[in-house]
């Protein structure tokens, strides 16, 4: 059997979370049941669909890869799990979407080989798209997305999900906002879009699980940008993320880590 190459990969992706979206906006904003699971965190049955529906598409086109996915775990698939492994995110920002502001998204993210090689995020009630592959670029409903050219933290807008959440890790988050423009929660999987797209120059988050993270490295290295664990390694394995439009990166990496070592100490 040949290997899909990566536009095929990244259109069955794209078309996946477009249809995972759909059925959320099904639940959106109409008082859907919540219940918590046992790490506490939220979910709805908008979750539970959604990953099914992206779960089959993907099925349909390549029954032998692996699926990771945050409600319905790891399915093996029939092949080695290193050489395709599709990692899922049917609502990333479910208590954003519980509260129905437009902000959550569907995320899904392709390893090849063990390397994250295509990303896509769909953000169903804003209707936007943001899709890479490893050498096709990044693209921004169909037009090319690049970061912005921002080279200076005075000039810098920094983002994050949760401020109490930063502020709770570490003095890092509050070094940065007194060094940037300006300060926002636009954040979960918007806040690394907006960066892919030049709309912000920073995201943090101190805590992230692997389909947080699937789709946002090879989303923000083809646009030019950088996304990393709080001490510098490209990774979707980390426990934490760093997003940045590349050129400030190692800026606000310099305060993580110094912020990181005196948490510790």
């Amino acid at each position: 059997m040949s290997q899909p190459a990566l536009k095929e990969l990244l259109n069955v992706a794209s078309e996946a979370a477009y249809l995972g979206g759909r059925r959320t906006l099904a639940y959106f904003g109409a008082g859907v049941g919540v219940e918590t699971k046992a790490d506490q965190t939220p979910v709805t049955c908008a979750d539970r669909e959604a990953e099914e529906v992206i779960r089959a598409r993907i099925v349909r086109s390549f029954p032998a890869h692996a699926i990771l996915g945050e409600e319905g775990g790891e399915t093996p698939g029939g092949t080695p799990k290193a050489q395709y492994r599709w990692i899922i995110d049917p609502i990333d920002g479910t208590k954003t979407f519980i509260h129905g502001v437009p902000l959550y998204g569907v995320l899904i993210g392709v390893e090849v080989g063990g390397r994250p090689a295509v990303g896509v995020v769909y953000l169903p009630a804003l209707d936007e798209m943001v899709t890479a592959a490893s050498g096709l670029g990044c693209q921004w409903n169909g037009r090319t997305a690049r970061v912005s050219k921002v080279s200076r933290l005075e000039e810098a807008t920094l983002l994050t999900t949760s401020v109490r959440s930063a502020m709770a890790r570490s003095d890092a988050y509050a070094k940065l906002t007194a060094k940037t423009k300006l300060q926002r929660t636009w954040g979960d999987c918007y806040g690394y879009v907006l960066v892919a797209t030049g709309r912000a120059e920073i995201m943090l988050d101190p805590e992230m699980k692997p389909w947080d993270n699937a789709p946002l490295l090879p989303i923000l290295e083809e646009a030019g940008g950088r996304f990393t664990t709080w001490d510098g390694k490209a990774t979707i394995w980390g426990s934490d993320a760093a997003a940045t439009n590349g050129v400030l990166h190692e800026q606000v990496l310099e305060i993580l880590k110094t912020e990181e070592t005196g948490a510790r100490a």
